[in-house]
């Protein structure tokens, strides 16, 4: 019994220790895509409508706050990631939108689900106001 409590500790450490030094594998964006300037004023037009898609679509897995804790998360093969933090505030607004018209893995596309581009943009627009304070 206390060998395999000691293997079980042992393998909840390398789990542990995986995410850790491994957060999440690189998310490469073309070149083109990430240069893309958003063609959508920041305004509260454009804030209310980022919200409302947001909400619709996002928040189950990113959270309110878009800090990767929607209540689907914890459901995901990987931990949504935090929106708010300056690696990801520090990506262009092409590239956000490449991820997020693209998906990838558990991060579904979202180029059908939400087909007009200039709700994507606003829904970044949304995003760039989840900075840790």
């Amino acid at each position: 019994m206390k060998h395999l409590f000691t293997i079980a500790l042992l393998a909840v450490f390398v789990i542990a220790a995986s995410f850790t030094l491994n957060p999440g594998k690189p998310w490469p964006v073309p070149e083109k895509a990430a240069k893309t300037p958003n063609p959508v004023k920041v305004d509260a037009s454009s804030l209310s409508a980022g919200k409302a898609i947001w909400s619709q679509h996002c928040s189950s897995c990113h959270g309110k706050s878009g800090m990767g804790d929607g209540s689907k998360a914890a459901q995901l093969k990987t931990q949504p990631e935090d929106l708010s933090t300056a690696a990801m505030q520090s990506q262009s607004d092409g590239s956000m939108f490449y991820k997020v018209s693209e998906g990838r893995e558990d991060m579904p596309s979202f180029k059908k689900k939400i087909p007009d581009a200039e709700e994507i943009w606003s829904v970044i627009n949304y995003m760039r106001t989840f900075k840790k304070k």
